[in-house]
């Protein structure tokens, strides 16, 4: 594989105006498949959540994309990250907020490391960012007040160590210099250690007088060299004492030892000592000097001997070297100081810790040799041999371990793989470290095979035969044939499918179907033996993977022979219009062949075995039919008393299960000459065949024919009765009207004070009436035929009307005496009373009023009443008109005047004051209407009958 080297600078811009990024040359193994590389950033500690690292993307020359389709991921061994990836943006951003001094406390080189990680293909990115400190801590002093002892015997230089302050920054932001103000008797003194922090301690420079002053007041301030530059003061108490001039001394200014770590508690580390010139020396008191919290936990140091104890949990991992400062003291106050320098030494104690980072949990088994399946990261937090670390898996497996870069390795296939055999491997990782003893740990794998679809489905036999009988049902089962794929999933499902052929001229697949799932094949349609006997055919099993894999099997289809064909005679001919007839002399010996009957059957086998017999067998039978060939022959001589004409039934029976059979009549006619068989055959009558499905439909024809004859008469008489009822209720309602004489006042002029015209509508089952144009007319007024209405609505109308209207003159003619009027009786004014009977249509003689003509049902008249008519009078002219029209005529063309008195001039309605009218327009119409002698005369009303009065009409009357 070719290396790659990825080399750059990158300049972000931070919270502090500055952030550069610079990408390292890329480390690569020479054992690694994929492509890798390392890139460093640096950025200030306590930058904001979500801010900017850099942009992996273009650094790496990736594209943004790339990102997204292999799933892109940061991967860091430590608990916690700080560093979050922004696929859609390719940005590396701050995920947590940084605190340089928490995460490596004094270390001034601080970074961050963490894997990217994409997928197809695997590839992995080292990327380390480096923590930059900041100035965000000043110097603290570890307490606010200094209590100081000093002899007045003190000499000038005598030195006076002073608690240093203590500032978490790094670097030039870390404590650079303390000042002490005032100075009068005191200077101070910085001293610079190897491992960058500061002494400082106040030198006498001018003798102290007891006497003279007993404190002194000092302020101690410590700077850093951050900018801004912070600080911080403290405030120095001295008091002054007498004696003692001789301070204690240690034997080293530093001492160095090491533990091992885990050592048992107890355990002495070492023992510092320090001398005192003074008689006074035995009572030096031995303290820690500034110790940090760690210090505290792990060690204590008595105070009178001054050994150094294990009290605490050593950890390489996470001190692998303390410094310790010690004070001693004497009773006089006067002190010395050192320093303890402590290596811890490692201890093989931690196993290999392993960690996928990432994982094809299946893998096809045509993937090549060499292709990554996983990546591994194992870390031990041992150091020296101890954090060595060598990885293996399991033998005789078709896959290996490579190691790529430090404390990473690649699991990849070492050898082709073959789902069928094996589908599914548990890959067992060990990973041992170098110690002694050596610790391992394992990590199993699950790693399944995914299909390739590589092997054809295979029937279980090379080829198939199938026998059906013929005449089947549609539909029938012939057989089923399967196949298996030895691939899983959808690349093992199998569909089955008839290659199609021409069959006897017609597709296969009109003769055959198949069960695309089952592999069932069934008959289209019934097989017919004589038709077709076998064929062959193809059936293909298909997988369903991608590209398909098939193969073809061949089916041999045999049609097995059923008994379904009678035998045909084809001789002797059967003929229906002639008689056919075997002669046999008188003189035949016995065995003398009459004729030789010849039957076929188109089927095969024993169903076209043929058998031969007579139907009608006597005692002295004088032909006998040969069971196998079918002659007939004699069987004895012929006599005298052997009739001239016989005739002969042959059974010709197939061997079929059931049998079929057909008959054959024979007619023989035993004579020597042809005379003599012509004379006994040309009265032969031929049997008469009836058609019995013509028998059927002319028995069928006549129950119809006299079914509906009933409903006819049924219906006949029905509707007799019907109009019988109805003929009843009329004239039963007819019977019970009213009349009730009324006349209406008379004026002095002989006038009636209104002029109304009315149509009056009736019904025979009901006795409520309709009265049309109920409105008062005048001599100028045209009556509107268009409104209709009833004697309520038109009643209201009437009223308003009667407010409303104003009172019309009355007609000069009428104040004419009768027999000066012009015409019968005076002008004629035309006066209408129209009645209307709705009964059953045409149920009544006589025409209906719509062709009765322009003039039907009008009675003319003019001029008042001459005489009141009587009730008698009233009474016939009321019943003359209603036996003219019975229901459907209207008083006018029917109205014979012979049978009255002349009632046409004024029409009066009982109860009303009114006199009818014609409507003007009726005049026209009216002198067309032909004289009165030349209407026909009209019978007086009858009787209604009863059923009991009721007599069956004769035909004459029916005509």
């Amino acid at each position: 594989m070719p290396l790659l080297n990825l080399c750059g600078t990158k300049m972000e811009s931070g919270r502090k105006g500055w952030v550069y990024c610079w990408l390292s040359a890329c480390v690569l193994s020479l054992f690694a498949t994929e492509v890798t590389g390392q890139i460093r950033y640096s950025i200030p500690e306590e930058m904001a959540v979500g801010s900017i690292v850099g942009n992996i993307a273009s650094d790496l020359g990736l594209e943004p994309k790339r990102l997204i389709s292999g799933k892109a991921r940061v991967f860091a061994a430590e608990s916690s990250e700080y560093i979050g990836l922004d696929k859609e943006n390719g940005h590396l951003v701050i995920k947590n907020k940084i605190d340089r001094e928490e995460l490596c406390g004094e270390i001034s080189a601080c970074s961050v490391s963490f894997n990217v990680i994409l997928d197809n293909p695997i590839e992995f990115y080292r990327v380390t960012v480096d923590i930059q400190d900041i100035n965000d801590n000043s110097p603290v002093f570890p307490k606010s007040k200094i209590d100081q002892e000093i002899n007045e015997l003190a000499v000038s230089g005598a030195r006076f160590p002073l608690e240093s302050a203590i500032d978490s920054d790094v670097g030039v932001n870390t404590l650079q210099k303390y000042t002490l103000h005032p100075t009068d008797h005191f200077k101070l003194n910085v001293q610079n250690v190897e491992d960058g922090s500061k002494n400082v301690e106040m030198i006498l420079h001018s003798p102290l007088d007891r006497e003279k002053e007993k404190h002194h007041n000092l302020i101690l301030t410590a700077f850093d060299g951050g900018k801004p530059q912070r600080s911080a003061t403290v405030q120095i108490n001295i008091v002054v004492l007498d004696g003692n001039d001789n301070a204690p001394l240690f034997s080293k200014s530093s001492y160095k030892t090491s533990v091992v770590e885990n050592a048992a508690k107890g355990t002495v580390v070492i023992k510092v000592t320090a001398t005192d010139a003074d008689e006074s020396s035995d009572s030096v008191q031995y303290y820690f000097e500034h110790a940090t919290s760690a210090v505290k936990a792990l060690f204590s140091i008595d105070a009178d001997s001054g050994e150094v104890r294990v009290i605490g949990d050593i950890d390489y991992e996470k001190h692998k070297q303390l410094k310790i400062k010690v004070k001693a003291k004497d009773q006089g106050s006067l002190t010395d100081s050192s320093e303890i320098i402590i290596d811890v030494i490692d201890v093989n104690d931690n196993t290999p810790k392993i960690t996928v980072m990432s994982f094809l949990s299946a893998v096809s088994e045509d993937a090549a040799p060499g292709t990554v399946i996983a990546i591994i990261n194992v870390q031990d937090l041992d150091s020296g041999d101890n954090s060595k670390i060598s990885c293996s898996i399991d033998l005789n497996s078709p896959f290996k371990i490579i190691s790529s870069i430090t404390n990473h390795f690649n699991l990849v296939t070492d050898s082709e793989l073959d789902r069928e055999q094996t589908a599914e491997y548990n890959i067992t990782i060990t990973a041992v470290d170098g110690g002694n003893p050596a610790l391992s740990s394992k990590e199993i794998l699950r790693l399944k095979i995914s299909d390739v679809n590589d092997h054809a489905p295979q029937f279980e036999q090379e080829s198939y035969n199938a026998f059906i009988a013929e005449n089947n049902p549609p539909s029938t089962t012939i057989l089923s044939v399967k196949a298996e794929d030895m691939d899983w999933g959808q690349n093992a499902k199998i569909s089955y499918f008839l290659i199609d052929v021409d069959l006897n001229g017609s597709p296969l697949s009109s003769y055959i179907s198949i069960n695309s799932e089952s592999g069932v094949i069934y008959a289209v349609k019934s097989f017919d033996y004589e038709q077709l006997k076998s064929f062959k055919m193809q059936v293909k099993a298909q997988d369903g993977g991608s590209p398909p894999l098939s193969n073809n099997v061949t089916l041999n289809i045999f049609i097995q022979d059923q008994n379904d064909n009678a035998p045909q005679v084809l001789y002797p001919v059967q003929t229906g219009g002639s008689v056919v007839a075997e002669i046999v002399p008188r003189s035949a010996d016995v065995g003398y062949l009459v004729t030789k009957v010849v039957a076929v059957d188109v089927d095969s086998g024993q169903n076209s075995w043929l058998s031969y017999k007579l139907q009608k067998a006597t005692d002295r039978a004088l032909f006998e039919v040969d069971l196998q060939n079918g002659e007939i022959r004699t069987v004895r001589q012929v006599t005298d008393k052997d009739a001239v004409k016989q005739k002969l039934t042959v059974v010709v029976e197939d061997n079929g299960q059931p049998s079929r059979s057909a008959v054959v009549s024979i007619n023989v006619a035993v004579a020597d000459n042809f005379p003599e068989v012509l004379s006994e055959f040309t009265d032969f009558t031929h049997e008469k065949e009836y058609n019995n499905d013509l028998t059927f439909y002319l028995i069928l024809a006549l129950a119809v024919v006299s079914l509906l004859f009933i409903v006819s008469i049924i219906a006949i008489i029905s509707v007799k009765i019907y109009r019988w009822r109805q003929n009843k209720l009329f004239y039963k309602s007819g019977a019970n009207l009213p009349v009730i004489p009324y006349y209406p006042p008379v004026y002095a002029d002989g006038t009636l004070q209104h002029v109304y015209n009315y149509e009056m509508c009736g019904t025979t089952d009901s006795r409520m009436s309709d009265v049309k144009f109920v409105r008062p007319y005048s001599q100028n007024t045209l009556v509107s035929q268009s409104h209709m209405g009833t004697v309520q609505r038109e009643q209201k109308i009437q009223e308003n009307d009667d407010i409303n209207s104003e009172q019309k003159p009355p007609n000069p003619d009428w104040r004419f005496p009768p027999n000066q009027r012009p015409g019968p009786s005076g002008q004629h004014r035309f006066h209408t009373l129209q009645q209307r009977w709705t009964p059953y249509e045409k149920s009544r003689a006589g025409a209906h009023p719509d062709g009765a003509g322009p003039g039907a049902g009008v009675i003319a008249g003019t001029g008042p009443w001459p005489n009141p008519p009587t009730e008698a009078e009233q009474l016939q002219a009321l019943m003359a008109a209603a036996n003219a029209s019975e229901a459907t005529a209207t008083l006018g063309p029917r109205y014979n005047p012979q049978y009255g008195p002349d009632y046409r001039q004024n029409v009066y309605i009982p109860g009303s004051t009114a006199t009818l009218t014609a409507n003007p327009q009726q005049q026209v119409l009216q002198q067309a209407l032909p004289p009165p002698q030349a209407l026909p005369p009209t019978e007086a009303p009858k009787a209604a009958q009863t059923p009991a009065s009721k007599k069956k009409p004769t035909k004459k009357d029916k005509k």
